[in-house]
């Protein structure tokens, strides 16, 4: 998606040329760091096994885990490498940790950065945001999401692609992806049974339904409670939060920033941030002061 959506003092254009430009070395070196904060918080589990550090052990790895969306949002904008390759490998691994597959989000997303706030256009509105503190306890629980994901990729398995927001030439794709997805959750489950192992369980089912509330908070924090309105520098939330989370997360905390000028890679939006920052009309300085907002919301 290379459209600028920015209005009200949009960056040059020979300053988002050079903003624009995508490194295979930065989006590895960032996705090995991920890689390797996965590998530590999975080892972390395995160490505090039988003792009562296994909780919050299991909850720091599902946090890490469900974080992969973060490369899967950027791999799909295929803006996390300059190689389509790249892009695309690093989508589908993310994708069938998360029961999402590439094809079928990339549709969503990019229909929902063209409609962003849109009630009647809008995918992620099709589901109405919270309107109650249950309904967003519900939402932050991740239940769900796990609920609509199995149900739409089952849904598309057995060849019913009906989101309208799916282009008719994307149809066979979308159905293709999920029937493969199934087959590849079928052979670790196969793989699993034959050696008597419960890895899959215990380092990713579990850890995902953990770590599944973090992701949801985050993810509410990016349009609810903004402006129903076009104007991308007002309908999105930029959450400033600190260096760890924003590493985590792939600087999608910057996320006006993002839907402004979805074009820019993920390393050049804290320096969008700096650009537009006097700009944008959401903003919250990290992710419990933007809960505090959307409950303070709920409440009228």
């Amino acid at each position: 998606m290379d459209e600028s959506f920015a209005s009200g003092g949009p960056i040059d254009k020979t300053r988002l040329k050079a903003l624009s430009a995508r490194s295979d070395a930065r989006g590895l070196l960032q996705f090995a760091s991920h890689l390797a904060a996965l590998s530590a918080t999975g080892a972390a589990m395995a160490l505090a096994k039988s003792t009562p550090w296994l909780v919050p052990a299991l909850a720091l790895h599902g946090f890490v885990l469900v974080f992969l969306f973060a490369p899967l949002h950027e791999t799909i904008h295929r803006t996390a490498f300059r190689s389509r390759r790249l892009n695309d490998i690093v989508a589908w691994l993310c994708g069938a940790l998360l029961v999402l597959p590439p094809a079928y989000f990339r549709t969503f997303h990019f229909t929902h950065h063209r409609h962003t706030q849109d009630p009647e256009r809008d995918p992620e509105l099709t589901t109405p945001k919270p309107a109650n503190l249950g309904a967003y306890l519900r939402t932050v629980s991740g239940l769900p999401y796990w609920r609509e994901r199995v149900a739409t990729t089952l849904a598309h398995a057995a060849g019913r692609v009906r989101e309208p927001f799916v282009p008719a030439a994307q149809r066979d794709r979308v159905v293709r992806d999920a029937r493969i997805l199934l087959g590849v959750y079928g052979a670790i489950a196969a793989v699993s049974v034959v050696a008597g192992s419960w890895l899959a369980v215990t380092h990713w089912l579990v850890p995902a339904l953990a770590g599944q509330p973090f992701l949801r908070a985050f993810l509410l924090a990016e349009h609810t409670g903004c402006p129903l309105v076009p104007d991308m520098l007002r309908n999105s939330r930029t959450t400033r939060s600190n260096a760890l989370v924003r590493r985590l997360a792939w600087n999608m905390p910057y996320h006006a920033e993002h839907h402004a000028y979805p074009a820019l890679p993920f390393h050049a939006l804290p320096a969008a941030h700096a650009l537009l920052k006097d700009q944008i009309a959401v903003q919250a300085p990290g992710y419990l002061a933007a809960q505090r907002q959307i409950i303070a919301g709920l409440r009228g």
